[in-house]
């Protein structure tokens, strides 16, 4: 069985809303669609600071109700450190505790915190389990790169659970750049969008034999169709074993279940051929 998972996607306010609002949508989609039992959170980082616009849900209509009430917030730089810890308590207290939980950092404004802060920050995150992506793009200078990329190594050790994605700037839309990388893939995907700097390199392991950075939207299309034909077997599978059961149940009667116990005249059912076949001898 497939594990669902809690994702909390954070974003700073800036002059870039517009694209990582798309990313968005797009990542809400990609989550509730490959499995039903993921849920998705979302909260900004700027401004005063961190705000919860919605709390983890399976509506897209709150999702979209979130992003809609940043339009008038755009101001101010990322508390990056505040917002992953506060992405974190969410996390913490989901309904559904089998949910992997994951949040997915969408950053194109100045990091303020410095590289020790955040590598102490990562170590707490990998203690609770938790996963964290950092989408980066626009203008990001070396410098909050690097810092980014120490809490990627930090939190990441051997494992392939965080990610980090670089989208150089471009004319291509943010949204259309993120589907060819791991964040959209999935765990273990290769990296196609450029994780941890640099755009480039084929999905050589993709296992629908389309390589997502020439037709991302084909490959995204193939793999939600994928399980969505694996969700559909397992409730056939599902169903069939459940019509099989009642059928059999239906089968098991009790011996003389269906005669009645009393006949018309008040006597036990049967007495009366009984009766007969005794006057016949």
């Amino acid at each position: 069985m497939v594990v669902g998972r809690g994702y909390a996607l954070c974003f700073c306010e800036s002059g870039y809303l517009r694209q990582p609002s798309q990313a968005v949508n797009i990542l809400f989609q990609n989550v509730i669609s490959g499995n039903p039992e993921s849920s998705v959170g979302l909260m900004s980082m700027g401004g005063k600071g961190p705000e919860v616009l919605a709390t983890l849900t399976t509506d897209q209509g709150k999702i979209l109700e979130g992003l809609h009430q940043t339009k008038k917030k755009i101001r101010g730089n990322a508390h990056l450190s505040t917002g992953i810890q506060i992405a974190s308590l969410a996390l913490k207290h989901r309904q559904n505790k089998s949910q992997r939980a994951r949040i997915v950092v969408f950053v194109c404004s100045p990091i303020e915190e410095g590289e020790r802060e955040l590598v102490v920050l990562a170590r707490k995150m990998k203690k609770f389990s938790i996963s964290v992506d950092f989408v980066l793009f626009g203008d990001m200078d070396e410098d909050n790169q690097a810092k980014l990329e120490a809490f990627n190594r930090e939190i990441k050790g051997t494992t392939d659970s965080s990610h980090m994605v670089v989208i150089p700037p471009s004319s291509n839309l943010l949204s259309d750049q993120l589907l060819s990388t791991p964040i959209m893939l999935g765990e273990g995907a290769a990296t196609a969008g450029g994780e941890a700097g640099g755009a480039g390199g084929a999905s050589e392991d993709f296992p629908f034999g389309v390589d997502p950075t020439q037709d991302p939207e084909l490959a995204l299309a193939l793999r939600m169709s994928m399980e969505e034909e694996k969700a559909r077997q397992e409730r056939i599978a599902r169903e069939e074993a459940e019509a099989a059961q009642k059928a059999s149940l239906e089968s098991v009667k009790e011996e003389g279940e269906g005669a009645p116990l009393l006949d018309k005249d008040g006597q036990p059912g049967g007495s009366k051929k009984d009766d007969d076949k005794m006057d016949t001898l």
